[in-house]
């Protein structure tokens, strides 16, 4: 007892302080075109980040056109105004570039990366705003992506794992918006014609709407003038997109199984829960940690994998959403052995909601967890995305300092609490995926 007692005080020592985390200095205005601008200054190197991110992710797609929203981004940079695809990368190598198109559920947009050097950088930032303002969206280009849509999209569907989350999100989420991916399918691919991908990117890239995030080598006022100009191009339409529907829970029906080859089986669990505003966001994500965010240490990995042998490993994570988000656990076994993964992890999980975590499991992750938090932001493209996340969902400018005492501030009771509350082990949704035993 005593041994453990001062187990408890070490850990609790090593917390206080790492939650003194070096302030990021971070700048935050509207630009003329109304965009909200994230901006940190970095000197160290001549390089600069770049992100802009519109309310253009897949949640985003009209029925029957699933894919449209990645469809739209993968093709910004495939040609601009005058320039065909080729002649973009060509101007991209010689300036030693990076732009990009991205998307997920609730965003889509450019990153950009370039030296700072005036000439490169004026060019590449040329460049960013024709692709913005300007896309061709071929229709060779288009045919040739499409086609290579529908392979991957084959291709996961073979998977057992992608088929499994798949499967899982179309369960969670049914027709709301956050289930679009999941009902990506080859018929919403061909039908998605060239009328689509520009009435859809003139509806979407407004410049009203966009976060532009920005770390490195510029200042204040040349920042300014970079967000203007890629900006300045873009239509600025008053009339607000839809808005995103609360999620509702939907029932729990009895575990779906489907058959692939393969000598294991995938097992996924989840329901949605956590929004980026939720009260009990630090409660839940740090109660994960302890549950299965954690590697190793985290009970599903000790339960499962060392004590029975069931799995190689198993993980658990929440994706906060303007609206809930999921909360899923994931693990692969034997296929002989999958019902018994499956109440092994249901039985883990029902026992950490009943108990909560320990005193020496609460230490151990917040010792983890702050002690690791600047190294998620370390460079300048990791902070990058923080950025946008702080001006897409309007997080405070203290976030980054604001996490970590957060963390070191919770109880387990806390924990406990939220858990009970939160997480219904009968409002799972279930699907597991792989050959019959």
């Amino acid at each position: 007892m005593a041994l453990f007692a001062k187990a408890i005080m070490l850990l609790s020592m090593l917390i206080v302080p790492c939650t003194q985390v070096q302030a990021v200095d971070i700048q935050s205005w509207t630009s003329p075109q109304r965009a909200r601008v994230m901006l940190v200054e970095a000197h160290g190197n001549p390089m600069l980040d770049v992100r802009i991110d519109f309310d253009a992710g897949s949640r985003r797609d009209p029925p029957g056109k699933e894919g449209l929203a990645a469809m739209v981004a993968g093709l910004l940079d495939a040609g601009a105004g005058t320039q065909d695809e080729e002649a973009i990368q060509q101007q991209l190598a010689s300036s030693a570039a990076q732009l990009q198109g991205f998307v997920d559920v609730e965003s889509a947009g450019l990153r950009l990366r370039t030296l700072t050097r005036p000439d490169l950088l004026q060019s590449v930032v040329e460049l960013a705003a024709r692709e913005l303002s300007q896309p061709r969206f071929a229709q060779a280009v288009l045919d040739r992506e499409r086609k290579r849509a529908i392979d991957g999209l084959q291709q996961r569907q073979e998977d057992a794992g992608a088929m499994a989350d798949i499967m899982l999100r179309q369960r969670m989420y049914g027709a709301h918006p956050y289930g679009k991916p999941a009902f990506v399918t080859v018929q919403s691919l061909q039908a998605i014609q060239r009328d689509d991908l520009l009435a859809f990117w003139r509806q979407h890239y407004r410049s009203n709407t966009a976060v532009v995030s920005i770390v490195g080598d510029i200042s204040r006022p040349d920042a300014e003038q970079l967000v203007n100009r890629l900006l300045k191009d873009l239509p600025l339409e008053d009339a607000a997109l839809p808005a995103i529907p609360a999620v509702s829970v939907m029932p729990a029906a009895a575990p779906l199984r489907l058959s692939r080859p393969g000598s294991q089986t995938h097992i996924m669990l989840g329901m949605p829960v956590l929004t980026r505003d939720d009260p009990d966001y630090y409660a839940l994500l740090v109660g994960n940690y302890i549950l299965g965010g954690g590697g190793f240490d985290s009970r599903l990995m000790q339960e499962l994998r060392n004590k029975r042998g069931l799995t190689y490993g198993v993980s658990s994570h929440f994706t906060p959403l303007q609206q809930a988000g999921p909360f899923v656990i994931a693990l692969a076994t034997r296929n002989a052995e999958a019902a018994a993964a499956l109440q092994a992890t249901r039985e883990v999980l029902a026992t950490y909601i009943k108990s909560g975590p320990s005193e020496a499991e609460l230490a151990q992750a917040k010792a983890n967890i702050i002690g690791g938090f600047p190294l998620r932001y370390d460079s300048n493209g990791k902070l990058l995305p923080y950025l946008a996340t702080m001006g897409q969902y309007h997080l405070p400018l203290t976030y980054l300092q604001d996490y970590p005492k957060a963390v070191a501030a919770l109880t387990s009771k806390q924990i406990r609490d939220a858990w009970l509350r939160r997480i219904d082990p009968q409002q799972l949704q279930i699907v597991t995926v792989g050959a019959t035993p």
